[in-house]
């Protein structure tokens, strides 16, 4: 009866309405993304909300609400004005860090993604042009590099000329490298980078380019080889390869997997510089470049790791729903991308920390919210995010009114029966109230351990008593019950919370350990049961008396006892016996004689002037016994030894002499070098 009780109850709670209307959904029309700053320059972040109003909009910086006043402001429409961004000389403050923005109407807070506000700059290089010499005919490589925001765009100077872009045989590469083919004496001279961006123009240190003479023959070489690189998708990935050698060496690309690089947006600069447009997942790979020497199969190779990564995106997202208080509810969220995408979940904005009614699962896709309260409703985020970026989705969870819902069932009362189970009563509500209930059931877990582990229990609507059975003893529990009507839960009863009766201790262990005529010791163990032990009661008695005398207590942390001035050649029997606030444990005896102690004690009196004689003769037995068997394993060696050296001599005196002859093993196997010196 009770099972098809909750299978009803759970039917009916699952079926209510659960839509919300999109009109009064906040939702970001336009999110703030991110940008580079210009000092003393303004900036504009934008923040545009669609939603129920009056919707409030507030802005934060690295978590902290941003400061309002004559040189910060947000517009009507949301968006983060900074008139004039800053960046103190003599610190570390700043306008540049992470801002999100806030939205909230009545129906919760909505958070938008994270943008990254960095300060335009442009410091020194850390890598400036090296000086070469280079045969002519041959390949001259420069490079510089500097950390700038944004990225500087790099240009080249010959003896502070700009180079002239339309000569092919320049190559500018986009990372600071520049490549010069067919090297000729004209192009001797001093070389520089120049380095450029909205926030200054910066000038490398000089290199000066030699020509010698071209050698008539070089292996190739290759002087740069393709870097390990980690893009997102959609940006260029350009692989560097220039080989020296004369003849001039022919570069090619390939694969380590053995798949086409393709051709779409692919394209060769320069003599072997592979560039590929729009990156995307499928270009991930090991690539190689070859330069081989032409008309031989000469070559040498470089490998460089291509790794594209996709920021996440959502194969499902989280549904808003209205559900009845009581009754439970379940966003889903599922995100793609390269690399796997973590997912966390905000509540009206603040990271949401599961609790008692609030479970994640399935790495964080699943979140269920359990006997659903008003203070449950919000808008709750799903935020997923990896190192390529971030992306948010969201759903409101709407509690709908409960005026037709079952009223919390009242005074809940828990008795314990026993050791194992426990009765739960509640009052009958009044006639008018009864109509509408279909039945009850009765949730219980122990006390700290998560609601996950909860049990339920249903019952008929005309059942105000249940009694829990098969429980654990001396064990703590909350208990609560919930009324069911076909449109949903009840909120819950109180809570109460109850512990079993306690068991007495189960039977102790123990053992003893005679130490002399008149004194034994014993030990004991823990019991491995239930039952918690407060201390231990040991006595025992002479047999054949017929009670125990001389009981002695100790704490549970005393697990031994030494029992002396007993009578020598009696036998005793020790009870031990395990006690706590229930009462005393079955008492486990054993038996212990001290007769034989007595008896063992007695014969091990030595007569000494009886044993001299007989000490002294079989000394003098094992002294003979010893020279005995040193001389028969003498004489027995000695014989062995002639022997294998007369047949050794025999055998080497004829090396005509059949196999047969060679019956003893040690005879054979010293012949077989003899032997092979004889066929060699």
């Amino acid at each position: 009866m009770s099972l098809c009780v909750l299978f009803l109850i759970i039917t009916l709670s699952c079926s209510g309405p659960s839509g919300l209307g999109g009109a009064s959904e906040l939702a970001f029309i336009k999110e703030p993304s991110d940008v580079i700053a210009v000092r003393d320059r303004p900036l504009m972040l934008d923040c545009q909300v669609e939603g129920e109003g009056p919707i409030t909009i507030t802005w934060r910086r690295n978590g902290i609400p941003v400061p309002l006043g004559a040189r910060v402001a947000v517009l009507d429409n949301g968006t983060l004005l900074i008139r004039n961004f800053q960046k103190r000389r003599d610190g570390d403050e700043s306008d540049a860090g992470e801002y999100d923005c806030a939205a909230q109407n009545r129906y919760g807070l909505l958070i938008s993604r994270k943008a990254h506000v960095q300060l335009a700059s442009l410091p020194k290089f850390h890598t400036h042009p090296e000086s070469m010499s280079v045969d002519e005919g041959g390949v001259a490589r420069f490079h510089c590099a500097v950390s700038s925001i944004p990225e500087a765009n790099i240009t080249w100077e010959r003896n502070r000329t700009t180079l002239n872009a339309d000569d092919n045989r320049y190559t500018l590469l986009p990372n600071g490298i520049l490549h010069i083919t067919g090297v000729c004496q004209a192009d001797s001279g001093s070389y520089r980078c120049v380095a450029k961006n909205i926030a200054n123009t910066r000038y490398s240190h000089e290199a000066q380019l030699s020509v010698t003479a071209n050698r008539l023959y070089k292996e190739p070489v290759i002087l740069s080889g393709p870097q390990n690189l980690t893009l997102n998708i959609h940006q260029t990935a350009i692989l560097e390869c220039i080989a020296t050698g004369n003849p001039r060496p022919i570069v090619s690309w390939s694969r380590l997997d053995g798949r086409s690089i393709g051709v779409e947006g692919i394209q060769v600069l320069g003599t072997g510089n592979l560039i590929i447009s729009d990156v995307s997942l499928q270009h991930s790979g090991v690539y190689v470049c070859s330069a081989n020497r032409p008309g031989t199969r000469m070559r040498r190779t470089a490998l460089g790791r291509l790794v594209v990564q996709a920021p996440p995106e959502f194969l499902q997202w989280p549904q808003s729903v209205s559900k009845p208080a009581g009754t439970s509810a379940v966003f889903t969220c599922q995100a793609q991308g390269v690399p796997d995408p973590h997912l966390i979940w905000l509540k009206n904005g603040k990271i949401l920390t599961p609790g008692e009614n609030v479970k994640l699962s399935n790495n964080n896709r699943t979140l269920a919210v359990t006997r659903i309260t008003a203070e449950d409703e919000a808008i709750y985020q799903c935020i997923a995010e990896n190192s390529a970026g971030t992306n948010q989705a969201s759903a409101r969870l709407a509690v709908s009114p409960s005026a037709d819902l079952p009223e919390a069932p009242q005074d809940l009362t828990v008795t314990p029966l026993s050791t194992t189970s426990l009765r739960v009563r509640w009052a009958q509500p009044e006639r008018h109230l009864m109509d509408g209930i279909i039945g009850y059931v009765l949730h219980i877990r122990k006390l700290g351990e998560p609601d996950s582990s909860e049990l339920q229990e249903a019952v008929s609507k005309d059942t105000f008593q249940h009694d829990f059975t098969n429980l654990e003893a001396s064990t703590t529990f909350s208990i609560y019950v919930k009324a069911y009507s076909p449109l949903g839960a009840s909120q819950q009863s109180n809570s109460v919370i109850t512990t079993t009766l306690g068991a007495v201790p189960t039977m102790p262990s123990f053992f003893t350990k005679v130490l002399n005529s008149t004194a034994m010791q014993v030990f004991w163990e823990l019991p491995a049961k239930a039952g918690r032990v407060e201390g231990y009661k040991l006595s025992h008695r002479k047999l054949p008396q017929q009670e125990f005398r001389h009981e002695e207590r100790f704490p549970a942390h005393i697990n031994t006892h030494t029992i002396s001035n007993l009578e020598a050649s009696a036998v005793y029997e020790i009870q031990l016996t395990a006690f706590n606030g229930n009462g005393d444990s079955i008492g486990n005896k054993r038996l212990v004689s001290l007769a034989e102690t007595e008896k063992t004690a007695g014969e091990s009196v030595c007569d000494c002037e009886g044993s001299m004689t007989a000490l002294v003769v079989g000394i003098h037995i094992g002294m003979a016994c010893i020279i005995f068997c040193a001389l028969f394993l003498m004489f027995g060696y000695r014989h062995r030894c002639v022997c294998r050296s007369h047949r050794h001599s025999y055998l080497m005196n004829c090396p005509g002499v059949p196999q047969a002859a060679a019956a003893e093993p040690q005879c054979q196997v010293m012949i077989e070098p003899q032997a092979d010196s004889g066929t060699g």
